[in-house]
């Protein structure tokens, strides 16, 4: 193969789109110890695109050189590929863009009086030579893939390619808020990015100010060096979104995909947001340099750590704590106002924080008198989460049973006002810790049956009893196979004491099958019992079997919702309800 032919398909490995070859511009800009970013793209960057930077410059000597294949490497050697410090590496950046575009470059170092300006056309020196430049280098790349019509036709419209670029220079505005980024184009908005070190601020210029406000800040904690650091930004709750996208993750300040800790923080969210919702999240995740491998595919998006585990359990359990420090307890309040944002840092309140879709409700009658019931929600514990970490029980107050309204709902007073408990959704929650907990231990509460029950199962619930066997027995049930479609229920859990049991385990299974959007098997068997032998809503109560309840609910680690995230409980302050009788 031609040398030609091989480092055209190189090029094309690199810049695989016109965002690449932004992103390789801003790589080598804040490589370059830039303060200062300027992106401009016209035809969604495969017309033309401009970044220039305000950073240290190319010595004139070393100009052309930054365009031969691997020239301006960082790396010396192999093993410095096991601890990678910067965002580019391999010194490839330049010559494939020069390949892949006509590349005009004007760059001056503080100690030059004059700049120098390349220009290079497939991959060729045009014209070289002295020229006026401030300090810093501009990179111009026209008609990108014009030599490569296949490359070509299959990008997409301007417009899709100019959202990809925006998307690299408001991920690298955050990642690097001490920078100044511009981004003009002949469609859409500009992005103005202040740099002056403020994430907040950063944010804002990306997603806009009220946003950014409401965001609740994840501070870095201090420990070991070797363990991994979380800091940056969340959204609350009610801040969700339809896609994964508003996910941002930085590895070492690097802009980074990965779908372990994308699912971390997404699991961090578990019971707090509706299914198929996905958070806001701006994460910097640091860790030694040698615990990263950067260099897992050419256009460097992708990376792993050497010990997974361990960052996905900081990021998870940082996300975690920050949510179950800022939960307020759900209130019924009047439909959204203009309210002054939260200052930034501070925990936003009830309605900011917790969705209102789809739960809502009107009460009371008359012009003014609609409210929304808010919905509350909080994740069912992890494991791996610290004995230490603030929990939502923390928030809850002793409650003071009243009475039941339509056999559904436990009335209660509390120290500001009245709360209004679903019984079915909070009996489920007790039950959910309870078998969750019993789990863990290895000591679940079972109950042999006076007659074993044979139960008939389909061919999918038998494969699902033969590959979660122990899980099955962990929730109390003990079973034997009984031929190949049945089996024999010796023992059941304790808390399903009054259901058929000849029905009760392949109900448990059926929605067990069906995963109610938990993602472990442990929690997926757990809520699938504690649903089953979860109090009825239509069920009366004796006063003290509604004291229990609240008892028990008050001790639960998560005592606002079900563990699908439902509310347990609603309440009205003592000031709403004055205000209702207009007695303020």
């Amino acid at each position: 193969m031609k040398p030609e032919v091989s480092s055209r398909i190189a090029a094309g490995e690199v810049i695989e789109r016109p965002s690449s070859a932004v992103k390789e511009l801003i790589e080598n800009a804040l490589d370059g110890g830039a303060t200062r970013v300027q992106v401009e793209v016209r035809g969604g960057g495969m017309d033309y695109i401009r970044v220039t930077d305000n950073g240290c410059g190319i010595p004139p000597a070393q100009v052309a050189l930054a365009f031969q294949r691997f020239a301006t490497s960082k790396l010396s050697g192999a093993s410095d590929l096991e601890s990678v410090s910067t965002l580019g590496f391999r010194g490839e950046a330049l010559p494939s863009i020069a390949a892949t575009a006509r590349v005009e470059m004007r760059t001056r170092t503080p100690d030059e009086d004059a700049g120098y300006r390349i220009e290079i056309a497939d991959g060729e020196v045009i014209e070289e030579g002295a020229a006026g430049a401030p300090i810093g280098t501009s990179v111009v790349a026209r008609r990108l893939f014009a030599s490569f019509p296949v490359r070509r036709k299959f990008l997409r419209s301007p417009a899709a390619e100019q959202t990809n670029i925006q998307m690299v220079v408001s991920h690298y505005a955050m990642a690097y808020p001490e920078v100044g980024f511009e981004l003009s184009a002949d469609r859409g908005r500009p992005l103005s990015s202040p740099g002056n070190g403020d994430l907040r601020d950063a944010t804002a210029a990306v997603y806009g100010r009220r946003i950014a406000q409401e965001m609740l800040e994840l501070a870095p904690e201090s420990g070991d060096d070797l363990e991994p650091m979380v800091w940056g930004l969340i959204g609350p709750p009610s801040m969700d979104r339809a896609n994964r996208r508003y996910v941002s993750l930085f590895a070492n300040r690097r802009w980074v995909r990965n779908r372990s800790l994308s699912y971390a923080v997404e699991q961090s969210y578990h019971g707090f947001m509706a299914e198929r919702r996905y958070p806001v999240a701006v994460l910097n995740i640091s860790v030694p340099y040698e615990e990263v491998d950067v260099n897992t595919h050419p256009s460097k998006a992708e990376i792993r750590f050497r010990r997974e585990n361990r960052v996905f359990g900081a990021v998870q359990r940082a996300v975690r704590k920050t949510l179950m420090q800022h939960a307020p307890i759900p209130e019924v309040s009047p439909e959204r106002i203009s309210r002054p944002a939260a200052p930034a840092g501070q925990p936003p309140n009830p309605s900011s924080f917790w969705p209102t879709a789809p739960f809502s409700n009107a009460i009371g009658h008359g012009a003014g008198a609609r409210h929304s019931m808010i919905e509350p929600s909080a994740p069912p514990g992890q494991p791996q989460q610290a004995a230490s970490a603030p929990t939502a029980r923390d928030a809850l107050p002793i409650l003071r049973v009243l009475g039941q309204v339509q056999n559904t709902y436990v009335v209660a007073e509390g120290p500001d006002g009245m709360y209004l408990i679903d019984q079915h959704a909070a009996h489920e929650r007790v039950m959910f810790e309870r078998v969750k907990s019993q789990a863990a231990r290895g000591a679940p509460d079972s109950q042999s049956l006076l007659e074993p029950a044979v139960v008939e199962l389909d061919a999918a619930k038998m494969e699902l009893v033969t590959r979660q066997s122990d899980i099955i027995s962990a929730m109390g049930f003990v079973i034997e196979p009984f031929g190949e479609s049945a089996v024999i229920v010796r023992g059941a859990p304790a808390l399903l004491h009054e259901s058929d049991q000849s029905r009760t385990l392949a109900d448990v299974l059926e929605l067990m099958e069906e995963g109610g959007g938990f993602e472990t098997w442990e929690e997926r068997a757990a809520y699938s019992v504690a649903c089953h032998g979860a109090i009825r809503a239509g069920k009366a109560m004796s006063r003290e079997e509604m004291q229990e309840l609240a008892r028990q609910l008050e001790a639960c680690v998560q005592p606002n919702t079900c563990p699908h995230g439902r509310p347990t409980m609603i309440h009205m302050s003592s000031g709403q309800l004055e205000r209702e009788f207009h007695r303020t």
